[in-house]
Formats: C-alpha cells, sequence, structure tokens
C-alpha cells in the first residue's frame, strides 16, 4: 500500500487533443486538454492499486505540460513567429468532467479549484487540463499556429476551435501534425495553400498520372492535346466542386466506388490505345471519366477544406488549378521523352502498345483489389423524404451543368475539326470527309 512512482509508459495507440485557441488583449491564449498518459517520461506517483496520488502528482504537472505540451506549439502573429508560451495553470481531471464543450467553462475548469486530493483516479484514465499563453500586439492581427502534438500517440488526433475577438468559432479537425494551421487565413493564404495541396496531389497520386499519361500518349500534338486536357478538366472540376457543396453521397461504399471506377477508367484507356484510339471518341471518354476523376479529387480535399476559412471558392478554384498545373507538368516532360523514345527507339504503333500494356496490367490489379473491398461494405437505399428530394434536385441541376459543358465541348471539337479541315489541301475528286 505504500507510494510508489509509475515506471515509463509505452506510447499510447489512440489520443485526443481538445483544445481552444484565443487572442484577447496583449495575449494570445491557449486552453488544452490531453489524456495524462501521454506525458510520457514523467513520472507520476501513485498510491493503492494504481491510483494517481493527486496530493503529489499535481504539482509535477506544470513540468509535464512544459515538456509535452508547450514545447511543441509554435504559434506566430503576422507571419512573426511569438516567444514562446507560458504555462500560466495545469490541473489534473476526471473525464466526467466535461467542461471543453466552450471556451469559457474549460478556462474557468483550469483556472478553478483542483480535483480532491481523496479522488480516486487511475492513471490510464486521468486528462491535463492547461493554459498557455503568448504575448501578442494586437488580438486583431492573423495568427497561426504550429501544433507539433503528434507524438503524443500513434494516432493523435487534434480537435481545435479558434475563437475570434469577436466571439465566433471556426473549428478544424486533423490527424497528426498539419504543418501550420492559419487561424483566420486571408484569401491569399488559402489560395496559396490550396494550390501547393493541388499540385502535390495529382503528383501523388500515381493512378491519376497513368490516367492521363493514357489519355494523351496516342495523341502528343498541341491541338488534340488542349481538347482531351479540356474536356478532362472541366469534367473533374463539375464533380470536385459538386462533392465539395455535398451533392455527392456521404456512404461509406462511395469513396470505395471511385476508385474501384478509377483503375477501371485505366483499364479501359490502355485497352483502347492498344486496339487503336480515335480522336472524335478520346475527348469524350476523357470527359465522361473526368466526371469520375473529380469525386476522387474531393476525397483529397474533403479533410483540408477546413483550413480554407470562408474562403471556400477560391480554396476550390486554387485546388483545382493546382491539379492543372501538376497536370501540365507531368505532360510537359512525357510527351517530349515518349516522342523520343518513339523516334529512336521503338515504332510509335508498338511502342504505344507496349506501354499501354504495361498500364493496363497494374491498372487491372488495382481495379480487383479495390473491387474486392468494394464488395465489403452492403448497398441501402436511402429513405425517401425531403431531404432526399432536395439532394434530388441538387443532382439535377449537376447533370444539367454536366449536359452543357458536354455540348459546349462538343462544338469546341467540331469547329476545331472545321479548321483542320480548313487547312488541309484539297485534292480533285476528294470530299472533305474523305480527307478527314
Amino acid at each position: 500500500m505504500a507510494p510508489k512512482p509509475l515506471g515509463a509508459h509505452e506510447i499510447p495507440s489512440r489520443v485526443t487533443v481538445l483544445a481552444f485557441v484565443k487572442p484577447e488583449p496583449g495575449r494570445l491564449r491557449i486552453v488544452l486538454r490531453a489524456p495524462l498518459e501521454a506525458m510520457r517520461d514523467v513520472h507520476f506517483p501513485e498510491r493503492g492499486l494504481g491510483y494517481l496520488d493527486l496530493a503529489r502528482a499535481e504539482p509535477m504537472a506544470r513540468d509535464a505540460a512544459q515538456l509535452w505540451i508547450a514545447n511543441f506549439i509554435e504559434a506566430y502573429e503576422n507571419g512573426r513567429r511569438l516567444p514562446d508560451a507560458r504555462v500560466v495553470a495545469t490541473r489534473i481531471s476526471i473525464p466526467s468532467e466535461k467542461y471543453f464543450g466552450s471556451y469559457d467553462s474549460a478556462l474557468r475548469h483550469v483556472l478553478g479549484p483542483p480535483v480532491d486530493v481523496a479522488t480516486d483516479i487511475p492513471w490510464q484514465q486521468a486528462l491535463i487540463d492547461v493554459v498557455l499563453e503568448y504575448p501578442i500586439t494586437s488580438a486583431q492581427a492573423n495568427f497561426a499556429i504550429r501544433p507539433l502534438l503528434g507524438k503524443l500517440g500513434l494516432q493523435t488526433t487534434t480537435v481545435l476551435r479558434f475563437v475570434t475577438p469577436r466571439g465566433t468559432e471556426r473549428a478544424y479537425q486533423y490527424v497528426g501534425d498539419p504543418g501550420l494551421v492559419r487561424l483566420d487565413p486571408r484569401w491569399y493564404h488559402a489560395g496559396a495553400q490550396f494550390v501547393k495541396l493541388g499540385i502535390r496531389h495529382i503528383l501523388g497520386g500515381i493512378d491519376h498520372l497513368l490516367f492521363v499519361l493514357c489519355l494523351v500518349i496516342p495523341f502528343r500534338r498541341v491541338r488534340p492535346l488542349v481538347l482531351i486536357v479540356t474536356s478532362f478538366t472541366v469534367a473533374h472540376s463539375i464533380t470536385l466542386v459538386s462533392a465539395a457543396i455535398g451533392v455527392a453521397p456521404d456512404a461509406l461504399w462511395f469513396p470505395a466506388l471511385i476508385e474501384t471506377l478509377v483503375a477501371a477508367s485505366i483499364v479501359y484507356m490502355a485497352l483502347e490505345n492498344i486496339a487503336g484510339p480515335k480522336l472524335q471518341r478520346r475527348w469524350l471518354i476523357a470527359f465522361g471519366f473526368g466526371l469520375v476523376h473529380g469525386f476522387a479529387f474531393s476525397f483529397a480535399l474533403r479533410e483540408t477544406l477546413q483550413f480554407a476559412g470562408s474562403h471556400l471558392a477560391i480554396s476550390l478554384f486554387t485546388f483545382n488549378l493546382g491539379v492543372e498545373i501538376g497536370q501540365l507538368l507531368v505532360l510537359a516532360a512525357a510527351v517530349p521523352l515518349i516522342s523520343l523514345a518513339f523516334k529512336h527507339v521503338v515504332a510509335e504503333r508498338m511502342g504505344i502498345i507496349i506501354l499501354s500494356a504495361l498500364v493496363a496490367h497494374t491498372a487491372w490489379h488495382w481495379m480487383l483489389d479495390r473491387g474486392k473491398t468494394l464488395r465489403e461494405y452492403q448497398f441501402s437505399w436511402p429513405t425517401f423524404d425531403v431531404a432526399l428530394a432536395a439532394s434530388a434536385m441538387r443532382a439535377a441541376m449537376v447533370v444539367l451543368i454536366i449536359g452543357i459543358a458536354a455540348w459546349a465541348l462538343s462544338e469546341l471539337f467540331r469547329k476545331l475539326q472545321g479548321a483542320r479541315l480548313g487547312s488541309l489541301p484539297r485534292q480533285p475528286g476528294v470530299s472533305e470527309g474523305e480527307a478527314s
């Protein structure tokens, strides 16, 4: 029954951190709650059968908060890093003390009296609440933080709420370390962030890159490339925006379905390249499969869109712009290399067949694996109610937009074809259709 120190314990598998950030006159204040077991290498004393010795553990909470929390949160004011945080108060709490529903109640709780030292708290269930302060020059400045709390657990989920001086709240939820989080981003901050996100996504998404390469391998001249890439861009832009505003289904099976269809689109494009593609069909196929890839892009955007602040439209546009920049970078590098290979290494037709066969083989296995995952989900018909009717109306508007876009692209294709035929020399006895 004698008190003994608690030995060092393993990294917790799942950790949830709750935090509020609020600028006030002269200070930026953070009120945070984390599991006590995440404060590793701090030997909190215990008594009895694994209960915390609160009388001796409370004074140690400040050192733990400094070591594992304050040292791993960087704060910025108008781009300038603020001095290190000062630990104002700490408190060991029990899970039943649910005071982190609002900033004011959380602050009063941490600054209030400590828990009764006679309370029996198993150390695995205890929480540590912390108040941090940073000196600032103006509460109206543009603030950002760089939280590095991912090391608290094998998987650390943080729910962060920024309370503006006007009293409004902006909520963020992320896993691990998100990098620099601008708490109230300006439009140009959001734009720059989402352009980079779009570029990283397309350069890191091998399935999207293979699809784009399959689209353009047989058509490497400027005019066909413009039409094909434009069709793909317009299509995935429509479904990307639609998914971002909530038109896409939110069922668990939908992402698995889209990922399977993405793989199937690569298989189809590769097989068509082997059979012999035609430009008259290629732009339309690019448009159809672009609708599928737009939903896939939206999955990457879904968790990050919370960092856009109030600039949703700008973030969607700049993310899409980043995707197009990434595609153009890939095409600018790949098309000349492929053309050189077809000129000096292998005949063009044979090269198209070989490359397409390799791509089809890879995408076929992706499609089977993803299809297997899709079959694990159970599809259930939605309930027919007012909400479903509203969703159906929004979906109908999207379908109308898709139809208008397809018609506009068909007109563009017709004009490009007409311009190309007009530039060809006429031969005696040969009609325009035969020349085409």
